[in-house]
């Protein structure tokens, strides 16, 4: 049932002209951040020679697209997130969803699948955006894997997070407004940890835990949390459509 709920969510964003929209603009803003990033590279390319141990095409436009992909996807996912459960609410169509024979958590996995494969080609997208710089160079792939790898828990963070406020309220437009503000909430917590008084607040920054991927390390106390902090997400998206179906 899980690949089912999955196959519709997934039929449904790719038969939305919104979802397509945000998919071409999120590629058109990250082609030029591209053009721009390789513009500069071959401008300081001769000087980079003169240098020992100079860094690479990977360094120089690579983790800047990943960088930059990770605050794009930040405010994207609210918006794809927001109808999963808030839509089914508003048409009465929920009701019908948690009466049939089907498990709450099938239902909350199924949404949240299809959401993120449809946001995997995004990623597959960057991902042979950057591949097709061995035309000219070469790539560190051990830096474009942890990019990848970053980049793809740090969008499932946001997709949970993104279904769970969706299962809170029945207008779409009131899901997006609210996970946007909380991830907006959890990215200015790098701002406040500037000083060392707040240093522990970095360890609840999404961001700051993907800047470790960024820079080419896959740590594991980051993996951790990024599953962690998925899983609680959807462990509490979970419970509310349990309660939700036991008080009808």
């Amino acid at each position: 049932m899980i690949a089912t709920i999955a196959r519709k969510e997934l039929s449904t964003l790719f038969t939305s002209p919104v979802a397509w929209i945000l998919l071409t603009l999120i590629q058109l803003m990250l082609a030029w951040i591209f053009l721009g990033r390789l513009d500069a590279f071959l401008e300081v390319q001769s000087q980079l020679l003169q240098i020992a141990n100079p860094p690479g095409v990977t360094e120089i436009i690579i983790s800047p697209i990943f960088a930059m992909a990770a605050i794009i996807l930040l405010m994207i996912t609210p918006v794809l997130s927001m109808r999963l459960l808030a839509e089914e609410r508003r048409n009465h169509t929920l009701t019908l969803l948690i009466s049939a024979p089907i498990s709450v958590t099938d239902i909350v996995i199924g949404k949240f699948l299809g959401l993120m494969i449809f946001l995997s080609v995004v990623i597959i997208l960057i991902v042979v955006l950057c591949i097709s710089l061995l035309i000219g160079g070469t790539l560190d792939f051990g830096l474009l894997l942890s990019n990848t790898i970053g980049l793809f828990l740090l969008t499932a963070c946001f997709s949970a997070l993104g279904l769970y406020i969706s299962s809170l309220t029945m207008q779409p437009v009131i899901a997006a407004i609210g996970a946007l503000g909380v991830l907006l909430g959890l990215w200015m917590i790098d701002l406040v940890t500037a000083s060392e008084a707040n240093e522990w607040l970095q360890y609840f920054s999404l961001l700051k835990h993907f800047e470790r991927f960024n820079q080419g390390l896959i740590d594991t106390f980051s993996v951790a949390y990024f599953i962690l902090f998925m899983t609680t997400f959807l462990a509490l998206t979970i419970h509310r459509m349990d309660g939700e179906r036991l008080h009808g």
